[in-house]
């Protein structure tokens, strides 16, 4: 057992922990990853036509919403409905390939479909001129 002196050292101890970690995290990871969840939701339910308006002007330009309407069930429907989906990351870069320099970011998503125990879910955002993280590119592998 623990003295009383060793469990407050390691609770002192944890609590520095917790604070480090949450120093070292960078506060667009949580913004983006809450984006792009919100975002697959919608697409997780099926609802093309609002995961396009959510979507960013860059995702709009590359495509109508009558296009994302068709490709997303082509897209999603092998797969099956959505087990469980975790979060592996977010990069941050100035620029994106083809794209004019800008704030972008891509979120990894490890998912788990009744028809594929494993896929790997890609979400890329930009910040818009409005100042608001949008999705403007969806990938499943």
């Amino acid at each position: 057992m623990f003295s009383q002196r060793r469990r407050r050292q390691l609770v002192a101890l944890l609590a520095l922990a917790a604070c480090v970690s949450a120093i070292g995290q960078d506060p667009r990871a949580s913004e983006t990853q809450y984006i792009a969840r919100e975002w697959l939701k919608l697409t997780d339910a099926g609802d093309a036509r609002a995961a396009w308006r959510a979507s960013g002007k860059k995702f709009q330009g590359e495509m109508t919403a009558e296009q994302w309407t068709q490709a997303l069930p082509a897209q999603r429907a092998p797969y099956g409905a959505l087990i469980q989906r975790t979060f592996r990351g977010a990069e941050f870069r100035s620029d994106f390939p083809n794209q004019p320099p800008g704030e972008y970011a891509v979120l990894r998503f490890r998912t788990a479909f009744a028809n594929r125990s494993i896929a790997i879910e890609t979400v890329s955002l930009e910040r818009e001129s409005d100042g608001l993280w949008r999705v403007v590119g969806y990938s499943l592998q």
